[in-house]
């Protein structure tokens, strides 16, 4: 007599269930990883191409949209997390297995998804993208992480603030430990300060519309967009905030290129160097980092109101091809080149106004580009130097005695931003003086001691642009 107990039947083999949000979100963390991409561009060509299939309506893009931006903004975070988590050295976890488990662990600690649907709902991915045997490896994690919300993960896994105020900022604020300690150094002050700024980063900018001058009113586009929906700018008076986010290439005036998208933080840049008086002519303008075209257009706008030409020259041809759409229907004279702005085309002390908003590491713009905060390096900073110096000195070059050259930079680094004028203004043998900018940027508040200024994400609602201002004196 067999004393053995019958065997369970086996479980019949079910499929796993396609997810198209989660799907796509993965798509695009994949994206970001292997190709070096930005999610702001990855993502809404995967949008659309989803919404034409029929798989995604409004609420589906918006879920999707936040699993990305929120995976990636929060990834040194939830990378900190999971490494607690797994039995092995987090870079030993296949990218593509660990790109799912951030995907869970965002919906667990930064969304309001129950516990079990976001498990159930990764591990349904995981079938989906890596298959059943790299699914149990990753419903056993997020399993861990569900023991904790994100408040009590934060209190084992950060370093308390009083043994190390760098790292606790890094894990807590997900940015890494170099990034908190630049901006510290830049913004100054006590903690207070450097978690509001980093707090800010990881907030959902609002978008940011200009109505070019001349060719669209702040009225349109508020009109176009509903009251409930739009707000005036904070300090620009062309500048107007969507407040849903919505999507703007849908409006007309943006459409047809009477309108743009353009953080606040651009427009005033673009605003101040263009309201400088000026002794003499006043004819000739240059963007000479013109890509992808925003600032060039508003500045091509405000030169025709007074009669003057735009120059706009972009190294890149494909970022100049870009330029001219922005730029295409300006009402003044304008023209777009490809050309290196350190070996420029132009004679020396042509022009009146010059704009060099010089490649930079973006620091200023981590909340727009939350990748980049990851994929930045210290060393970056060194290497963007010599193309800056060599920008902004060519760019003092270009302009008359007693023009005005803007100075601009897309990073609050303090290795990118003052730094590189005092150095050019010591070595380079054109005699130019600082300019105040702050009375350029008539209304808007916490402008520091100056001559120059820096914006802030969490004091301005702008990226943290940097302005300098100079007159070429001889």
């Amino acid at each position: 007599m067999n004393d053995r107990p019958a065997r369970r039947p086996a479980k019949p083999y079910r499929r796993p269930k396609k997810d198209p949000v989660r799907i796509l979100a993965f798509e695009a963390l994949r994206a970001v990883d292997e190709r070096d991409a930005y999610a702001n561009l990855v993502l809404p060509p995967l949008l659309r191409k989803a919404r034409e299939k029929g798989d995604f309506d409004a609420r589906d893009a918006a879920l999707a949209t936040e699993l990305v931006y929120g995976t990636l903004r929060r990834q040194g975070t939830y990378d900190t997390i999971i490494a607690s988590c797994v039995d092995r050295p987090l870079r030993e976890v296949d990218p593509p297995v660990l790109d799912v488990l951030s995907l869970g662990a965002h919906q667990l600690l930064g969304t309001r998804i129950p516990p079990h649907a976001a498990v159930s709902a990764s591990v349904e991915l995981a079938r989906v993208v890596l298959g059943d045997g790299r699914a149990k490896f990753v419903n056993a994690v997020l399993r861990k992480i569900t023991a904790h919300d994100m408040e009590e993960w934060l209190e084992k896994v950060a370093p308390p603030y009083e043994d190390d105020p760098e790292e606790h900022l890094a894990v807590v604020h997900a940015h890494p430990r170099w990034v908190v300690s630049a901006l510290w150094d830049a913004l100054g002050g006590g903690r207070a300060g450097i978690e509001d700024l980093l707090e800010a980063d990881n907030e959902r900018p609002e978008v940011t519309l200009v109505a070019r001058p001349g060719r669209s009113t702040t009225d349109e586009l508020l009109a176009a967009v509903g009251e409930e929906s739009a707000l005036p700018g904070r300090w620009s008076p062309y500048a107007v905030r969507l407040a849903e986010g919505g999507e703007p290439g849908a409006l007309e005036a943006v459409a047809e290129g009477r309108a743009g998208v353009q953080d606040e933080g651009s427009q005033l840049v673009a605003l101040a160097l263009a309201s400088v008086p000026l002794e003499g002519p006043d004819a000739r303008w240059l963007d000479g980092c013109a890509g992808p075209g925003g600032k060039a257009a508003l500045l091509g706008a405000l030169a025709a109101e007074r009669g003057a030409a735009l120059l706009a020259s972009e190294k890149q041809p494909h970022r100049a091809r870009l330029v001219g759409r922005a730029l295409a229907g300006n009402p003044g004279p304008y023209q777009v080149i490809a050309a290196d702005g350190t070996r420029p085309p132009w004679r020396e002390g042509v022009f009146d106004r010059v704009l060099v908003d010089v490649p930079c590491t973006g620091l200023g713009a981590l909340r727009r580009r939350p990748e980049a905060r990851w994929r930045r390096r210290p060393e970056d900073v060194a290497g963007f130097a010599p193309l800056q110096r060599d920008l902004l000195r060519e760019a003092l070059r270009a302009v008359r005695v007693g023009g005005v050259v803007g100075y601009a930079t897309c990073s609050p680094h303090p290795a990118e931003t003052k730094a590189v004028v005092d150095d050019v203004l010591k070595r380079e043998g054109v005699s130019a003086e600082w300019i105040d900018a702050r009375p350029h940027m008539q209304g808007v508040p916490a402008l520091g001691e100056g001559p120059d200024v820096q914006l802030w994400p969490h004091l301005h609602g702008t990226d943290a642009m940097y302005l300098a201002l100079l007159r070429r004196t001889a």
